[in-house]
């Protein structure tokens, strides 16, 4: 090997060795955080920090169906009292009217979304005892009707629900409903003072179209329990008894009496369930990611060109 030769090839190799032992020196600048640069606060030419992604972010979801029970009062009232024997007679109410009863129900509902949810109910409304008179006018004679009996119903509601927000955990509401409801006439007794005559009707039940308008307090107890305080006006629709007959079983026509536009003002306590506390029932939580936002790294740094020997 000559010696040109030679002093090239330990030139390139001090070369190689001097640049590596800069570039293994060399610290990259300083970086500085986005909203710093945004700000105008940091150094010209300043480049922003690699942050890593952040975790994703978990989102629960519930499946939003709840179980609901109700206690409360009726107070009922009927307009009329009408019968076929009296189409030509004159005939005015005196004290006709129900006395309060207790009603029980139970139902399954659906949260919508945070202010509209809906249910379906079923709703047993115990015997209220009726009571009242009619005085009728006759073919020039007046005589009194005094009349004793009771009724009761079960009712099947659609209900819909507007939640006007939330304060401190109450929340109030309003709502209407439509339905069905099956109305029975019990034990109807007419009694006649002046003739002393007494007639009885057999029990009877009748289907009718109801609905009913809502209004009402709720406080979340806790997460998956809630207790409302509410408000029902209801219409029931008609009823009617069994057949009228007298006391020694003599009837020459069928004319039960009939039970006019029937309406209830409810007030119920109610407590409703959220399913979502029972694992078998719930849906899976989805994760949701927020977007990753947009990261920069530092610019790559060139080392310089290792020297070039001339020898």
């Amino acid at each position: 090997m000559s010696a040109r030769l030679r002093i090239a090839i330990v030139a390139a190799a001090a070369s190689f060795v001097t640049t590596a032992s800069q570039a293994a020196d060399y610290s990259p600048p300083p970086c500085y955080d986005a909203a710093t640069i945004a700000a105008g606060h940091a150094p010209p030419g300043a480049v922003p920090c690699y942050l890593p992604p952040p975790p994703p972010v978990v989102v629960e979801e519930y499946s939003g169906w709840y179980l609901r029970g109700d206690i409360g009062i009726t107070n009922q009232s009927v307009r009329d009292l009408t019968n076929v024997q009296d189409a030509s007679n004159s005939v005015s109410n005196v004290g006709i009217g129900f006395d309060a009863s207790p009603l029980f129900g139970v139902g399954i509902g659906y949260y919508f979304n945070d202010w509209l949810r809906f249910d379906l109910t079923g709703e047993y409304r115990s015997k209220a005892n009726f009571h009242g008179s009619q005085v009728i006018t006759s073919g020039g004679s007046t005589y009194t009707d005094e009349y004793s009996g009771s009724k009761s119903e079960w009712l099947f509601l659609l209900n819909a629900y507007v939640d006007l927000g939330t304060w401190n955990g109450f929340t109030p509401f309003v709502g209407a409903g439509v339905g069905a409801s099956r109305n029975t006439i019990h034990s109807f007794q007419d009694v006649n003072t002046v003739t002393s005559g007494v007639a009885f009707a057999d029990d009877a039940s009748k289907w009718n179209f109801a609905w009913a308008l809502h209004a009402g307090l709720a406080y979340k107890v806790t997460k998956n329990f809630t207790v409302e305080l509410a408000y029902r006006y209801v219409n029931l629709g008609d009823a009617q008894s069994g057949d009228i007959y007298t006391y020694n079983g003599i009837n020459n026509i069928n004319n039960p009496m009939e039970f006019k536009h029937l309406t209830s003002h409810d007030v119920k306590l109610g407590l409703r369930f959220n399913l979502d506390s029972m694992d078998w029932f719930s849906r899976p939580a989805p994760q949701y990611y927020a977007p990753a936002p947009q990261y920069y790294s530092p610019p790559p740094v060139y080392a310089p060109p290792p020297l070039q020997s001339r020898g």
